[in-house]
Parts: structure tokens; sequence; C-alpha cells
């Protein structure tokens, strides 16, 4: 009797165990982004729909700054947050993430299809210790915006390469502004990078090199002090501006806009907003008619800029209960025609080459085929797992750009980032 009742309790429960696992569903997937315009949810919801009932990928929003995104990921993952399984990451933080054991490795197979056909700065910011670490998303890089009637007036030859020290001339001719981000902020890091870079050289020698004992800064070199005397020039020739030492990316934009604007570094984004301000009534459309856009200025005169690189890795958490389908989600994620139509929606440029070629991207962003080269040239800022450390010793001893030197302003940078890593300064 006991054994007739025990197959009866068996034959009742296996039928409610098989209707409680249909009832789970999928596993979900947990997607850590950066605000945008919705771009990334809605991609995230088509590829739960592309992956027929294999996951469920819904996103978490995380802060709006860089620094309190990385803030927030780091406190999780340090305490093996499982709940984390992809995650957007900022490229200078790319290094941190992997030398703390964040990051889940890549499989080959993965690495070659999330690689395949991405620009060159791209794939350069998702690699540490040369192993691609994380999955290129979506790229940003600066061009160098001009005001047509401007560079006409000055006989400059947009079509061509120019350097800074044509733009600073051709600026002072004209009575106008030169729009650079000279802020104490990483923007600042930004600009002094990609100088240091175009000049052939880099902020630190062995930017992979785990002991921060053993890290060699190198900006007090022929590179160092040629991008130091392209700040000092622009400072001293007045085109900076007079906000020129809090001046960030959207009062550049503000600068463009105006009757003294000349040239502007800066990311795409003045694009967007130019239109935007048409569409509003609070700028004419005569001003947005007057844009142009070429490559970042070369430091020096026929060796090729290295313009800034931006924008958002995927990494798929070390501490994912399913990293397999979390990379199979992160491939889903940057496939091209989904990169072009987050382009399109967000205004964020892809990282695929491929993307560009979508006729919707080449219709709205007249520029895509020079951002487009502008990625394959782009240097990444120093890769190291110490790059807090490295940017804010950069951001304190090139501030005030009217207070740059190449006499003293490199060797100052270099000491600095010594003693903060060998522990004999605090930031």
């Amino acid at each position: 009797m006991q054994r007739r009742t025990a197959l009866l309790a068996l034959a009742l429960v296996a039928p409610l165990a098989a209707c409680a696992s249909a009832e789970a569903g999928p596993p979900t997937l947990t997607w850590y982004i950066n605000p945008d315009s919705g771009g990334q949810a809605r991609i995230a919801a088509e590829c739960s729909e592309e992956s027929d009932g294999a996951y469920r990928l819904d996103v978490a929003l995380l802060p709006r700054d860089a620094p309190g995104q990385r803030e927030q990921l780091v406190r999780r993952l340090a305490a093996n947050d499982t709940s984390i399984d992809l995650m957007s990451i900022d490229p200078p933080f790319v290094p941190e993430f992997s030398n703390a054991g964040f990051l889940a490795e890549i499989p080959d197979d993965v690495a070659q299809t999330v690689t395949q056909d991405v620009a060159e700065g791209a794939v350069a910011a998702a690699t540490y210790g040369d192993e691609l670490v994380v999955v290129p998303f979506w790229a940003n890089t600066q061009l160098l915006w001009y005001r047509k009637s401007v560079a006409e007036a000055a006989g400059l030859d947009m079509s061509q390469p120019v350097t800074w020290d044509q733009i600073i001339d051709a600026a002072e001719q004209q009575d106008v502004t030169v729009a650079v981000q000279g802020t104490r902020a990483e923007s600042l890091t930004v600009w002094v990078n990609a100088l240091v870079e175009s000049a052939g050289g880099h902020i630190l020698e062995n930017p992979d090199e785990e002991d921060p004992q053993a890290v060699t800064p190198s900006l007090d070199s022929d590179a160092g002090r040629a991008a130091a005397q392209i700040i000092s020039d622009l400072a001293a020739s007045g085109v900076g501006g007079p906000q020129l030492s809090n001046a960030d990316e959207d009062i550049n934009a503000s600068m463009f806009e105006g009757d003294s604007a000349g040239f502007m570094v800066n990311w795409p984004f003045v694009w967007q907003r130019g239109n935007a301000g048409v569409e509003s009534g609070s700028l004419d459309q005569s001003v947005v008619d007057d844009y142009g856009w070429a490559l970042y200025p070369q430091a020096v005169e026929g060796e090729q800029s290295r313009p800034p690189i931006g924008g958002v890795t995927l990494g798929v958490s070390a501490f994912s209960e399913n990293p397999d389908l979390a990379f199979e989600a992160a491939q889903c994620i940057v496939q091209p025609e989904k990169q072009a139509e987050y382009y399109v929606s967000d205004g964020n440029p892809p990282g695929s080459l491929v993307a560009f070629d979508d006729p919707e991207v080449q219709e709205a962003f007249p520029m895509a085929d020079l951002i487009r080269e502008s990625l394959q040239n782009a240097a990444p800022r120093p890769q190291t797992p110490f790059y807090n450390e490295v940017s804010t010793s950069v951001q304190r001893t090139w501030h005030s750009p009217r207070s740059v030197s190449p006499d003293s302003t490199p060797a100052s940078g270099d000491t600095l980032i010594t003693d903060v890593l060998q522990g004999r300064a605090l930031l």
C-alpha cells in the first residue's frame, strides 16, 4: 500500500514539476548599460526575440557619468555579484577590469567574429596585454570642425590634412576661436593624449605593466614637448577664448555656434546638436550650413594624426552564471545592422566599418565616411590598470593650458605619475 501511494505521489508531482519548468522560461541575462536614448534597450529586446527562446536579455541602467558607472560596476564585481552578465564599459576602464579578474575570457571563435570588419581604433580600445578582453561595440572619435567661410577666408585647403599651427595661425588672422577642451577633467587627458600620440609618443611607455612601481611615464620626450608647445601656443595666442581653462565639450559646442567661431576639435554630437538648434529655432540654418569637418589636426606636419577614441565596449562578467549565453548575446548586440540602427536612433557611431555603409547612416550623417576613417587612425588613452591615477596626474600638471610649458610641464607630469604610483604623493 505504501509503495502504491509513493508511486501515485510521484505521478502527480512529475507533471507539476514539468509545468513549473516550462513556466520558468529561458535564463534571464542582465546587461548593465550606460544611459542613452533607448537604443540599447531596443537592441536587447530584439536579441531576446532573435535568440528563439535561448535567453531573455534585460537591461539595468548605470549612472550617467563614466566614473559613476565604473564605481557601481567595481563594487558589484568585487563582491562576485552574479546578477551582472553583460556590461557596457568605458574603454579607459577596460584594463582595470581585466587586471582585477572581472572579465570572462573571450573564446577564440567569438573574438574572431566580433573583430571582423571593425575599426582598428575600436579593436585597440578593447585590447589589453595583446589580448581582446571585451567586445567592441559603438565607437566615437573627434573631428576637426571648422566654419567653411573662415577656412576659405584664411586660404586653408581643408581637403588636405592641416596642422595645429595652421589652424592657430588662421584663427589669429581671422580673429576667431579654436575651441578645445581645456578644463581640468577627463577631456583634458583626452586632448593631451591625442597630441602626444599624434606627435609619435605615448603618455606611458609600458601601460600594460601590472606592478605600479614599474610603470614608466614618457611625457618628458620630444612628443610630449611637441604637445606642450601646441597647447602653449594656442593659449598664448588667445584663440582658445577667455573660458579656455573651463571649456568642456558642451562649452566648445556653444562657442562653435557663435559669431566668433572658427575651428573646434570635438565629438560628432555637435552635428545633431546643431540640427536640433535649427529645429527648435534657436539656431539659424545658415550657421549649420557653414559647418565643415576634417580629420583631427596633425601635431607634426606630414605625420598622421591620432585622434581620440571613445565609445563603449561590452564585457562579460567573470561571475555570470551563463557566460556562453552572454557571449551569444554580445555577438547579437554588435551585429552591423544593429549598430547602424543605433547610430541613426541614438547618434553613437558604430565600431563596425560595414555599418557606415547603411543608406540611412549616410543620409543622416554626411561626415560618416570621415568618422570611419578617423576611427581607423584613432589611438586609445593609456591602457593601464592604474588609469585613474595616471589621468588625474595629467590633469593636475597640464592645467591650466595657459601654464603649460614645453620646458617643464612634460617632466612635471612624469614626476607626479611616478610619485603617485609609487606611493610618494596623493591625489
